[in-house]
């Protein structure tokens, strides 16, 4: 998933988020991070470009820097981080991974389908590095496409918002309406019809097509969770990056409402600490280990290409417990969780 721009605590304190701009220059912002001598000869260098945002989204880019850390702290290597904006054209996406290339760094991992066409070109060019593309899929032969059940996980989330809501009533906010959230939104909405088919699901995207600034929108993802909240709903999922602190936001000003987060475990982020008593759980997917496990497939000297994908079965994708929120329904959860790795369940891909 995409996601957005950093947040201070005193923003998201604020009764309207508002963005900090990461980017600089003509096409991104740049982040080096320093070399540990100790690395010593051979030492690996990462060059990651993330999605809008970059890191500091409390959501998905976080979750990639995540595994770029703990590669970085075991391995003693180098990483250099370049950042997407809203703004961005096909040819500043391949201008960054080629920047990063022709520097040497080895892996070079693009964080987001956005930097699908890109990366064909640039790996294509560039036939020694080893490259990283998440949550797309690049025919090229030194590709690793890191993919996720992102559906499999939303499952779960639809199946925690039907036994959760008192008011038969929930609603699905995503970022954009691509392909990938639409996983998202088809786990979800089957997972609670599953579970009780009479529920109503309020449904809405934040912005369409190549316009993207729904993943970088608190503004937008908190009117949209009013305006459901306004309907009548007491649980409400959203998958749209940083736009998404905005809906927890709503959610958290109405009594016996619950949110449920995304890509990372949003009940333990430090910045929505003041929410967490909203936060029902959240639908973690494991970027970490997909950029972790390609950096050391690469130190190894073994490097990983063709598709990674993590599922449900492979802990790709969960739900989070933190809170404890979801004690008293987890047996049911344990038990839709069987019946989805044991293909009992089929879970869609599409709504």
């Amino acid at each position: 998933m995409r996601r957005v721009a950093k947040f201070s605590a005193a923003c998201l304190a604020s009764a309207a988020l508002t963005i900090t701009a990461t980017a600089c220059g003509s096409t991104s912002s740049e982040k080096d991070s320093d070399s540990d001598s100790s690395g010593g000869k051979g030492a690996i260098k990462v060059g990651i470009a993330f999605d809008v945002g970059g890191r500091g989204d409390y959501s998905f880019n976080d979750a990639a820097a995540r595994g770029v850390d703990r590669a970085k702290a075991e391995f003693k290597g180098e990483v250099k981080e370049l950042t997407a904006k809203t703004t961005d054209t096909e040819a500043d996406r391949e201008e960054r991974l080629t920047e990063l290339a022709e520097a040497g760094y080895n892996p070079v991992i693009g964080v987001g389908y956005a930097y699908s066409a890109s990366m064909a070109k640039v790996a294509k060019t560039h036939p020694k590095t080893t490259f990283g593309i998440v949550d797309s899929q690049v025919d090229a032969k030194n590709v690793d496409n890191i993919l996720f059940a992102e559906n499999e996980g939303s499952y779960l989330a639809g199946v925690a918002a039907a036994l959760k809501t008192k008011k038969d009533h929930v609603g699905f906010i995503g970022g954009v309406d691509v392909p990938l959230i639409k996983k998202f939104e088809a786990g979800f909405v089957q997972g609670v019809k599953d579970t009780k088919p009479s529920i109503k699901i309020e449904r809405q995207y934040l912005s369409h097509g190549s316009d993207t600034s729904g993943f970088a929108s608190p503004d937008k993802g908190k009117a949209a969770a009013q305006g459901m909240l306004d309907k009548g709903t007491d649980v409400i999922y959203t998958a749209a990056g940083s736009s998404g602190t905005g809906a927890i936001e709503a959610v958290h000003g109405v009594t016996g409402a619950w949110a449920i987060g995304v890509d990372s475990d949003q009940y333990n982020v430090p910045g929505l600490k003041k929410y967490r008593s909203s936060i029902l759980t959240s639908v973690v997917k494991n970027v970490d280990i997909g950029v972790y496990d390609l950096v050391k497939s690469v130190k190894d000297g073994s490097p990983k290409t063709g598709v990674s994908t993590y599922t449900l079965a492979k802990n790709g994708v969960s739900l989070a417990t933190s809170g404890g929120y979801i004690k008293d329904i987890q047996a049911k959860l344990d038990n839709a969780r069987e019946r989805i790795v044991s293909g009992q369940v089929k879970v869609k891909t599409t709504p």
